[in-house]
């Protein structure tokens, strides 16, 4: 039989971890983009963190990867898991709140079990799983609500957009896991960054012209957070974790880095939630418990 992947303590400290780091980056994010689009912001995210971690190699020494497939695999990789993803949760962004952003993104632990468990043998559906998936579906649908759905607003546009970047990084994660685990989370990350920009420079140019560098300071200060240590210094986390636990337990950050985001939407922006928004991220939390199952285990334990 093979071996399930599964959370141990040091995966559990790093991914609260990156859960407050990237808590913070839906607020960072909304900052930027009173001044500057969503193309240029991703482009600015991926270029300042490719530049910080080349540079850490360097100094390093690290073996840098020389052959054709891990580079193809870089530029996949930033693709779906960067340019995809942050491209609609910056789109997403401009018509609804921070917190609701961060409450649908949650619903990536969803779409990462599922996608793990079809790819890798060790992270296989179990019934718990599917049931902790539906609960999932189901608070994702409570959160945004189906009349605003029907709507086809910009709003609900908006909302179906952050769901949408879940998707890309469910699928990322896993092929991350299939083709990048071989690397140093140091290295993989430069190259997905890499990959990124590369693509991002010249889409970015394309779609909103020459980016200025004649921005605000508080503007500055918000692509620092999300470039360089949400981005950057984030994915060093974020591969570690991969190795530690798996793809699918990796997507549990989208749970936690929830209320991080709430909080700093409510107190920065002002921002406010509806009771559907709580009820829907309470129902999705219920779900994400049921699918790591450790307090499914010590309940049964006690009957």
């Amino acid at each position: 039989m093979t071996q399930q992947k599964s959370m141990s303590g040091a995966a559990w400290a790093q991914l609260i971890l990156l859960a407050l780091i990237w808590g913070g980056s839906f607020l960072s994010t909304r900052i930027a983009l009173d001044e500057i689009g969503p193309f240029t912001a991703v482009m600015h995210r991926c270029f300042w963190a490719m530049l910080v971690l080349w540079a850490v190699v360097l100094i390093g020494r690290k073996a840098v990867p020389r052959d054709m497939k891990t580079w193809i695999a870089f530029f996949a990789m930033g693709v779906l898991n960067n340019v995809l993803p942050f491209f609609f949760l910056a789109w997403g962004q401009l018509h609804i709140e921070s917190g609701l952003t961060a409450i649908l993104n949650s619903f990536t632990a969803v779409f990462g079990v599922v996608v793990a468990a079809i790819v890798f043998a060790d992270e296989k559906l179990t019934a718990r799983k599917g049931v902790g998936v539906a609960f999932g579906v189901l608070g994702v649908a409570v959160a945004i609500g189906i009349g605003t759905l029907a709507q086809l607003d910009l709003r609900s546009l908006g909302q179906l957009s952050v769901l949408t970047a879940t998707l890309c990084y469910a699928m990322g994660g896993s092929f991350g896991r299939a083709n990048l685990s071989h690397l140093s989370p140091l290295v993989a990350s430069a190259g997905m960054l890499t990959g990124s920009t590369v693509v991002m420079i010249p889409l970015a140019w394309a779609m909103e012209g020459a980016p200025s560098f004649a921005l605000e300071p508080r503007t500055w200060a918000a692509i620092a957070y999300y470039s360089l240590i949400a981005t950057g210094a984030a994915y060093l986390l974020y591969y570690s974790i991969m190795a530690k636990a798996g793809s699918g337990n990796l997507m549990l950050v989208t749970l936690l880095l929830v209320p991080v985001a709430i909080l700093l939407g409510h107190f920065v922006l002002g921002e406010i939630l509806l009771p559907r928004h709580f009820a829907g991220f309470g129902i999705i939390a219920f779900g994400l418990v049921v699918l790591d199952g450790r307090v499914v285990k010590w309940i049964g334990s006690r009957v």
